[in-house]
């Protein structure tokens, strides 16, 4: 039984209770973590793997035999993730270029439904270049997204000004020239998140249908692992930065979903009930068991 966690602490907990529920798990260390996403997704590389929110989402609408054990390993806001390095802010997108590593990325998925609903901004009026395809095979960039040249890199391409705007979470330079698209960025994001009531979730984690079929018990047992990890480090703020439980992850899921759709990042609307549905009746279990 294979395991892919990007945080040790996770990762030591799904371990255990795996073990102690009778399977024989390792892990599978890949960094970044999101490289291990095209293997799991399309080949089934690993048991359990963390993965990007809307991966998930293009997992199901392609059809493919992903499922979703309700724990997020990264949480965080996303506000700030669009960058520049002159004066321009979101309201000079529109005629502009922007750069993100690839149209499914998940922070990028959620600036761009934050420029669209906070700000009134039509994403097709921007020019938009990516770097890289989808981790889902068979999904494609919109007819309206241009992809760069082999070889380029979104880091130069911003640093040295063939993009106006770049879109980028971890991957981000360090310059002292980036200051944020968005003013304020952080406390614009913080009061984004007590207004919808949650965080914009980033990576989640999903198991195979193979995997729940042959390891259930096991997979129960490292969810309910994970789940006290994150609850014993709640700090009790306006929202929970690590929901767990289908009914926590539930509003991110929906409001990620809507704004797939809407970006042509998946080709059909996502009912969170499917992922919801579908896990439970591969693992055998009620809704109540895994938080709704």
């Amino acid at each position: 039984m294979k395991l892919v966690l990007g945080r040790d602490d996770l990762a030591a907990a799904a371990l255990s209770a795996a073990r102690a529920a009778g399977a024989q798990p390792e892990r599978v260390e890949i960094k970044p973590v999101h490289k291990a996403s095209r293997g799991f997704v399309n080949g089934s590389d690993a048991d359990l793997c963390e993965l990007a929110i809307v991966t998930v989402l293009q997992a199901l609408a392609y059809g493919k035999p992903v499922l979703l054990l309700p724990v997020t390993t990264l949480g965080r806001h996303q506000h700030q993730t669009m960058v520049t390095l002159g004066r321009l802010s979101v309201a000079d997108v529109e005629g502009r270029s922007v750069g993100v590593r690839a149209w499914s990325q998940t922070t990028g998925v959620w600036m761009r439904g934050f420029l669209t609903e906070q700000y009134g901004l039509d994403l097709r009026k921007a020019d938009w270049t990516t770097y890289e395809g989808h981790h889902v095979d068979g999904a494609e960039d919109p007819s309206w997204v241009k992809r760069a040249p082999q070889g380029a890199k979104l880091q130069a391409d911003f640093l040295e000004g063939r993009v106006d705007f770049g879109i980028m979470g971890n991957e981000l330079p360090a310059d002292d020239r980036i200051r944020t698209a968005v003013d304020h960025a952080h406390e614009v994001a913080e009061q984004w998140s007590k207004d919808q009531g949650f965080i914009p979730v980033n990576h989640v984690v999903g198991v195979s249908e193979a995997a729940a079929a042959e390891h259930p018990a096991a997979l129960l047992a490292a969810y309910d692992a994970m789940r006290s990890v994150l609850t014993a480090q709640e700090q009790g703020g306006p929202v929970a930065l690590h929901p767990v439980g289908f009914e926590g992850l539930r509003p991110a899921f929906t409001k990620a979903a809507a704004y797939a759709l809407e970006q042509d990042v998946i080709p059909r609307a996502v009912d969170y009930d499917e992922l919801v549905e579908r896990s439970c009746a591969a693992l055998g279990v009620t809704r109540s068991r895994l938080g709704g």
